[in-house]
């Protein structure tokens, strides 16, 4: 887990470190964290947003040849591709688990299960398309709404909009912002500091949570 709290905090060096290594299998390999993070439900620790955003600011940087067009393309279709893929486990898995399934159970935890599930309630159609925006949350909600039988095409209604909407933020914002000197100098602090803007729903639902429990 250590290591990939140093992904996420030095993602900028850790993506031109592949980009030297690996050359233009760079885009495989960040078209697949994007794509796992939602896709594979188990791992949604994988780093999403602050990866659009370096690797957009590394595209900007004509020394590494990235082109910042292919990154917009491939994170486009490792979203949606990935929360559909997700969608699909749902609708298989999704009844297995809530009915104690202790292998599922150890692999999936109920626990992350259940606040998506809250999350889903609360907000309605609109917790599909803010998901995309939230950490942990866009890894379960779309494996909820399959389990609770939403249809797929009223899914991909407000998640492909969602994913749009994402994907350009981010990517725009790395590619424009990503290289000006305060930001180079400043990364991990602008890396946190998107973790935490993105966290930000969460924390408000906690502590709502625990005022309406007191």
């Amino acid at each position: 887990m250590s290591f990939f709290i140093d992904f996420v905090i030095h993602i900028d060096k850790h993506i031109i470190n592949i980009v030297n290594f690996f050359g233009d299998w760079t885009y495989f390999i960040l078209f697949s964290i994007i794509f796992l993070e939602t896709g594979a439900v188990i791992l949604p620790f994988l780093p999403g947003d602050s990866l659009l955003f370096a690797a957009s600011a590394i595209s900007a940087n004509p020394d590494y040849n990235l082109n910042i067009w292919i990154f917009i393309l491939i994170f486009l279709i490792a979203s949606i591709g990935g929360d559909s893929l997700n969608f699909k486990f749902g609708s298989v898995l999704g009844k297995k688990i809530e009915s104690g399934n202790s292998i599922l159970n150890k692999i999936i935890k109920p626990k992350q299960l259940k606040a998506a599930e809250e999350f889903f309630n609360r907000y309605g159609n609109f917790a599909i398309f803010i998901a995309r925006f939230v950490p942990i949350m866009r890894t379960f909600v779309p494996f909820i709404a399959a389990s609770s039988h939403y249809d797929y095409k009223r899914f991909a209604k407000y998640n492909i909009p969602s994913c749009l909407i994402w994907v350009f933020l981010f990517c725009g914002a790395g590619y424009f912002f990503g290289n000006i000197k305060f930001v180079q100098d400043n990364f991990s602090i602008v890396v946190l500091g998107i973790l935490f803007i993105s966290l930000v729903p969460i924390i408000f639902e906690v502590i709502k949570n625990k005022i309406k429990k007191k």
